[in-house]
This record gives structure tokens, C-alpha cells and sequence, in this order.
């Protein structure tokens, strides 16, 4: 990406195919890659927010992955999602944190 913003990757971009997205069973396991700045408390932050939206949230869970030149890192983990607002609103109080890169 050329710019600096954070995109949804779960939306198509405009001009793709009509096909719509397939509809998501709520409530269920969500996975996700948070991927940002490699910074000692960067896991720590991104279970803080998580936590926030999925209160059964259990951060022994999780997986740090740093990048090949260590200048990343990207957490994954799995929430009980209840629907899309909560997915819509976990996703952009992750990129308000300003430390966040990439939310996949």
C-alpha cells in the first residue's frame, strides 16, 4: 500500500468481482493478526484493547511472531466474536492506538 492507512482486508476493494463477502455465523472464534512496530509492550497493548471487547478474552493464548528483521511484530489471536460492531469497533480502537500497522 502506498499510503499510510489501515484498510479492512475483509471488504473488497472497488473494482473487484460483485461476489459478496460470505455472511459470519455470530456468535464465534474470530482470528486475527495485529501487526505493528516491534516494541516490548506491543502484545501486552493489543491484549489491553482486546480485552475491552471480548471480555472472556484469555491473552495466554496468543502468539508474538517477529518479523525476519525483527523491526515487526504481529500478535495472533482469537476472540469469541458477538458480531460486526464489536469487530468494527475493536478494529478501529486498534488503529487509533496509532502503534498498529495492519489488522488481518
Amino acid at each position: 500500500m502506498n499510503d499510510k492507512t489501515l484498510r479492512d482486508l475483509r471488504r473488497p476493494v472497488s473494482g473487484q468481482s460483485g461476489d459478496t463477502p460470505p455472511k459470519i455465523t455470530f456468535p464465534c472464534p474470530y482470528s486475527l493478526k495485529v501487526v505493528g512496530d516491534a516494541a516490548e509492550d506491543f502484545a501486552a497493548m493489543v491484549c489491553q484493547v482486546v480485552s475491552r471487547h471480548d471480555p472472556q478474552f484469555d491473552g495466554g493464548d496468543i502468539e508474538v511472531v517477529p518479523s525476519r528483521n525483527g523491526r515487526f511484530v504481529s500478535v495472533r489471536l482469537t476472540i469469541r466474536a458477538t458480531g460486526e460492531p464489536q469487530i468494527q469497533a475493536l478494529f478501529a480502537e486498534l488503529k487509533a492506538t496509532g502503534r498498529v500497522h495492519m489488522v488481518v
